[in-house]
């Protein structure tokens, strides 16, 4: 989706408050360069050096080792000790799983050797086609070594439209594969923890208010005006009935019920059940698992600049909507868009794997792979 400046970006919102936060299971990501809090790294120690990767003359073309000052240090040597016997255990398994041979860089001072062995790992592995950015080192409960990162990847925004369902239930022939839908859509509100639009903390709340401010302000088009303002009165009606709807329980007791005695007469009814079978199968393998579980773990650079440093959420591309047709929502989308291009990156659902042995396991992203088709598909039907 693309978009103009409509003064977007300063909206910081959190997950809303009845969700719970995802717990990291691999701890914090390192700099290469940093040491623990409670090692003191020798200041005067000369920073690692690289040639230009990109030099296309023949002696630019030698790598040379970083340059080093050899330099004693003797604050927490204990703690220093087992940072280096932890990575180079880990480093031992990363050469093994990938078939790299490391350099051999003990008998270099701290933090120079890890920084050199690094540098080595990094080399190696893009020569064998492997992509380096894949690999991070973290510390955990004082434990140090590497992850693995895998990310699944997103590509549009999952925008799921409500008011289409209300307008089906209001129709008699539609009204059974509308209720089949409202439980699709409960599981989503209450496990899958989608946000929702009219929830204030939500980042497309704070979307809609703009555009309401920005039609108050309006006075050019009182025809276009007038337009905007009945799409949103609707959004903010039907958006609080329908979640008062989403939130009733009834709608989650009652799927399998509604699954089972559903009829099918039409393809549109079997992919109403079909959308609904989906979701029944989902709630019932992973009965409290979030869009959220996998989550990324904030990643900063110092020396991005503002807009590159800026990453889309996960709540700011997923959630409940009020419509996706209608001028209104032309605009939202658009305003979007502008928001979007201007951030550097997207969050995704990463999934970080230990590298403590010389096998490492496949990412499981069999619940991400599921939901997000199941996003899909029912906003095809909803928009059917």
């Amino acid at each position: 989706m693309n978009a103009t400046k409509n003064n977007i970006g300063k909206n910081k919102h959190s997950r809303r408050s009845k969700a719970n936060t995802a717990t990291p299971t691999v701890g914090e990501i390192c700099r290469v360069d940093e040491t623990p809090e409670e090692c003191g790294r020798n200041t005067e120690r000369q920073a690692e050096i690289r040639t230009d990767r990109n030099a296309s003359d023949g002696f630019l073309k030698w790598r040379f080792l970083p340059k080093q000052e050899e330099k004693p240090i003797v604050e927490g040597c204990k703690t220093i000790a087992k940072t280096e016997r932890d990575f180079y255990k880990s480093l031992s398994f990363l050469s093994k799983q990938y078939n790299v041979e490391p350099m051999y860089t003990k008998d270099y001072v701290y933090p120079y050797n890890i920084s050199l062995a690094m540098w080595d790992m990094e080399t190696k592995l893009e020569k064998a086609n492997i992509e380096w950015n894949s690999f991070k080192l973290v510390q955990n409960n004082k434990k140090t070594f590497f992850v693995r990162k895998d990310c699944f990847r997103i590509f549009p925004i999952y925008y799921i439209p409500i008011v289409p369902l209300y307008q089906m239930l209001k129709e008699p022939n539609r009204k059974k594969n509308a209720q089949l839908l409202l439980s699709v859509c409960s599981y989503l509100y209450h496990i899958a923890d989608i946000p929702y639009y009219r929830q204030q903390n939500s980042y497309l709340f704070w979307i809609y208010e703009m555009h309401e401010d920005w039609i108050d302000q309006n006075d050019e088009d009182e025809e276009n005006v007038e337009e905007y303002k009945s799409q949103l009165k609707i959004s903010e009606i039907i958006g609080d009935k329908m979640e008062q709807k989403l939130f009733n329980n009834k709608n989650l007791e009652l799927f399998g019920q509604r699954l089972n005695n559903f009829k099918k007469h039409n393809d549109f009814d079997h992919n109403c059940w079909q959308v609904a079978s989906d979701a029944f199968a989902l709630y019932s393998e992973y009965p409290s698992t979030t869009i959220f579980r996998n989550k990324p773990i904030p990643e900063q650079n110092p020396y991005d600049d503002y807009y590159s440093s800026r990453t889309i959420e996960m709540d700011m591309y997923i959630s409940f909507v009020a419509n996706t047709e209608g001028c209104l929502y032309r605009h939202i989308e658009e305003s979007v868009n502008v928001e979007f291009n201007e951030y550097g990156s997207v969050e995704e659902p990463t999934i970080y794997t230990p590298i403590n042995s010389t096998f490492i396991k496949a990412a499981d992203f069999d619940f991400e792979h599921r939901i997000f088709t199941l996003l899909d598909n029912l906003y095809k039907v909803l928009t059917t």
